[in-house]
């Protein structure tokens, strides 16, 4: 309820939300959600028209404090927040998430860009979170998601907020990564979000 409220705020604005997702994701296995990151208006459409898959965020330890609801969901809704400062901290945060993902078939979203990219250029991926949930979980899948146009929500600040920007959300097919190393894998999902945000860009421009 809370993030189809916060869904509605955006239409307030006379901003619009396009998610798409044609793909036929299973609910009976966990699932490793990775998407480029643009703004914090990034997340409440992956939690609402994902919510099925009980999704948890791999999301940097300040977060969890002076954000309201969003804080306290980070703090008691078995998020992974890890403190950049300390690797050993991160790493014990991920194992814990990976393992409550291997036994009560929980999803997961990271955005392995590790920071915002504030102009909607996609910033390289890093592979450190997502290889050590693909060595804990051995049927994880992992599913690439292209976020579009959000970050020109708040290219002004979080006041004013911008109006009119058309954002999308696509889910985009996913990938086996059985056989595959933690560096092919994030390589493959990169390659991926790139070609579909160039498209779109492409197709916008013509």
């Amino acid at each position: 309820m809370l993030n189809w409220c916060l869904l509605a705020c955006y239409y307030v604005l006379c901003n619009t939300v396009k998610f798409v997702n044609k793909q036929h994701l299973p609910t009976d296995r966990p699932i490793i959600f990775v998407a480029n990151h643009q703004s914090m208006f990034d997340i409440p459409p992956l939690i609402f028209f994902l919510r099925k898959h009980h999704a948890k965020f791999i999301s940097k330890i300040e977060l969890a404090k002076g954000i309201p609801s969003i804080s306290f969901n980070l703090r008691h809704g078995g998020a992974a927040n890890i403190d950049r400062k300390d690797p050993k901290q991160s790493i014990a945060e991920i194992l814990k998430l990976a393992n409550n993902m291997k036994t009560k078939n929980w999803s997961a979203f990271i955005f392995p860009e590790g920071t915002r990219a504030k102009t909607g250029k996609i910033k390289p991926f890093n592979v450190g979170g997502i290889s050590t949930v693909l060595k804990k979980v051995s049927n994880v899948l992992v599913v690439p998601i292209a976020i579009n146009h959000s970050w020109q929500m708040v290219r002004y600040g979080f006041f004013p907020l911008n109006t009119f920007t058309h954002m999308s959300w696509e889910v985009l097919p996913p990938i086996e990564p059985a056989g595959l190393t933690g560096e092919e894998v994030v390589a493959q999902v990169e390659a991926r979000i790139r070609e579909k945000i160039n498209t779109d860009a492409t197709g916008s421009n013509s």
